[in-house]
């Protein structure tokens, strides 16, 4: 078990260097880059240009009518030539690409992300500080799904082809074909003082004074903002677990190992809980990392904007839109390296329920 953790947590290392690697070189052939982006606010192709960018404008006002060069970024010509020297070695763009790269690569390792380009703070400081709203909005996501969708899979799977069968599956199929998105204006507008009732707050993870609350009060104000964006992002991830599970229940219930155990006389529970609940969910685990990643990361963007919840996916997103490098590659970081360690604690769990599992016999035959 130490080797084949071991192995992994080494594999790990290759894994990020490829996920980085390949992410950086698209990014040094995609348009409009941060000094691209600061010579249009600085041309007046952006709002607000003069206001973060001031001691830029002295150094052109003090390079004068320059005359045209050849500039590799658009919308440089007329600039001096220093002045746009200046701006690369603001932004690291001096050194050669390669140079670059490793520099970082070895930041990173340190977990040193820098500083935003744009927002004069230590890029760690930011991600700490969105974290915990994206794992909320995961984790309670990913729960929520699993704890309603295995019982009711399961209820499925032992009453399949029954009403109560057909009537759950049309409910569920009809929310996972309803976006996310769309079902969060819906809870907005019925429960949150859209139209109708005002039970649910529409901003933030807490409440203002949550520091002044009781511990009890904390938590009843914490779940209280996390039930309405939470509830949006299950609704989808509910289908999928439950015809998962049904499936793999009603598979494994047609196996001639629990005709065996009906036959010695063992209850229907017994044979259920005791036989296939092991080997039925299996698969269903195998699911988890892919639910608990796509909760955190495809699903939170909308969902954080529509309830003004600050997270990472917000982060990410504006970053990427505001070419801020640091933010966007650490972010990158963070997101591959939670998804390789949730994805060896889903293996490491397959051995949990069933021992028969030995991960170290399968990569040695």
């Amino acid at each position: 078990m130490a080797a084949y953790i071991l192995r992994r947590l080494l594999l790990m290392i290759p894994t990020i260097f490829g996920i980085m690697a390949i992410s950086f070189a698209i990014v040094q052939f995609a348009p409009g880059g941060p000094v691209e982006r600061i010579i249009a606010q600085l041309q007046g192709h952006d709002v607000g240009a003069t206001a973060r960018f001031s001691s830029v404008q002295d150094s052109m006002s003090q390079a004068g009518n320059a005359a045209a060069v050849n500039s590799k970024y658009r919308g440089a010509q007329g600039l001096d030539p220093e002045f746009i020297a200046e701006l690369e070695q603001q932004f690291g763009f001096d050194k050669p690409v390669h140079e670059r790269f490793f520099k970082m690569i070895g930041d990173y390792a340190r977990f040193d992300f820098g500083e935003s380009y744009y927002r004069d703070v230590a890029v760690i400081d930011l991600i700490k500080e969105k974290l915990p709203v994206s794992i909320t909005l995961g984790l309670w996501t990913t729960l929520l799904t699993y704890l309603i969708s295995i019982p009711l899979g399961i209820a499925k799977a032992r009453r399949d082809g029954s009403a109560f069968d057909i009537w759950t599956s049309g409910v569920i199929i009809v929310g996972y074909a309803i976006p996310g998105f769309l079902f969060a204006v819906a809870l907005i507008v019925f429960f949150a003082g859209g139209s109708y009732f005002d039970w649910f707050p529409l901003r933030g993870l807490v409440s203002e004074n949550w520091q002044q609350m009781s511990l009890m009060g904390r938590i009843g104000d914490y779940l209280w903002h996390i039930f309405l964006p939470v509830l949006a992002l299950s609704i989808g991830g509910f289908a999928t677990t439950s015809l998962l599970t049904k499936n793999a229940f009603l598979d494994e219930i047609r196996k001639q190992y629990v005709t065996t155990a009906r036959a010695k006389g063992l209850g229907e529970k017994q044979v259920l809980y005791g036989h296939v609940f092991r080997n039925a969910m299996l698969i269903v685990i195998a699911g988890f990392p892919g639910a608990f990643i796509g909760a955190f990361f495809t699903g939170s963007l909308l969902i954080e904007t529509i309830f003004s919840l600050d997270g990472l996916g917000l982060l990410s997103y504006e970053s990427i839109i505001n070419r801020d490098y640091p933010v966007v590659f650490a972010s990158l970081y963070i997101f591959g390296l939670i998804g390789l360690v949730v994805t060896l604690i889903s293996d490491l769990t397959y051995m949990w329920i069933d021992p028969r599992i030995d991960f170290n016999a399968r990569e040695a035959g």
